[in-house]
């Protein structure tokens, strides 16, 4: 299978149309896109490390959810870690298409493989006015204690720990979520008559204020609450491509200290 015929198959299933504005996603870099798409890594980001892995394992195409090219870069150098980068994948002749925003509101997306992973089915969308239904919403079948559910998404996530913001003691039962850096979706959640946020990061501010206007939020880290999308976008390139689609797991935080 080419690559245009994979690319032209995720644009279909996840359209530009549901990307923020201000984002930049798709095809980042593809020297050929008439070339064969080979064996297929699906990651969270395409850093120096993975790149490398993917040329020493003959990977030809790397689907990422956060784009290579976000920003835009100043040079293409090996001066600088996004020119690294480039040069990298164009040297080993190796494709990246990268899904974020898009990815995070469409059916099967991020925010519901994270409902997914905590053993529950969203019931409902919400957002904001330039993604109004990028979040989503799921009912646990009676209220439980807040301090409760996040000892429930540590485990069920994976983390070492999560960061609540808030009572401990609330009872809470509608759940509003949104993998990654959710700050902006917070008072959409309470709009929406949440009574918890699960989140990647929420911010010192806004979980402050969140916890003063009686939502309680729950931070599991970027990483955890995004990752889980990788297997599932990885099992619909299979399905398309009957290719071999491997997941590499790669967290960023390897230390902890004290």
């Amino acid at each position: 299978m080419k690559i245009a015929e994979l690319y032209a198959f995720l644009e279909e299933k996840y359209p530009k149309e549901l990307s923020c504005a201000w984002d930049n996603d798709g095809m980042m870099i593809c020297s050929d896109p008439e070339a064969e798409i080979g064996r297929v890594l699906v990651c969270l980001d395409a850093t120096e490390s993975t790149l490398r892995y993917a040329a020493e394992k003959g990977y030809k195409t790397v689907i990422t959810h956060h784009p290579l090219l976000f920003r835009g870069p100043k040079s293409i150098t090996p001066g600088n870690v996004g020119g690294r980068r480039i040069l990298q994948a164009l040297s080993a002749g190796i494709t990246v298409l990268s899904y974020h925003t898009r990815l995070d509101a469409a059916e099967g997306g991020v925010n519901d493989t994270l409902c997914k992973r905590l053993g529950y089915a969203a019931s409902e969308t919400f957002g904001d006015a330039e993604a109004p239904a990028l979040g989503r919403i799921f009912e646990l079948p009676f209220p439980i204690p807040a301090g409760m559910m996040a000892s429930q998404i540590c485990e069920k996530l994976g983390c070492t720990s999560v960061r609540l913001n808030g009572n401990s003691d609330k009872m809470v039962q509608r759940i509003a979520v949104c993998g990654g850096d959710g700050k902006d979706f917070i008072y959409p959640a309470l709009a929406a008559g949440a009574d918890m946020f699960i989140t990647g990061d929420a911010g010192y501010n806004m979980a402050l204020d969140a916890a003063e206007e009686g939502l309680v939020t729950v931070e599991a880290g970027h990483y955890h609450t995004e990752a889980p999308v990788c297997h599932e976008l990885a099992e619909v390139i299979r399905g398309f491509t009957g290719e071999r689609c491997v997941v590499l797991e790669e967290e960023p935080y390897t230390h902890i200290l004290g």
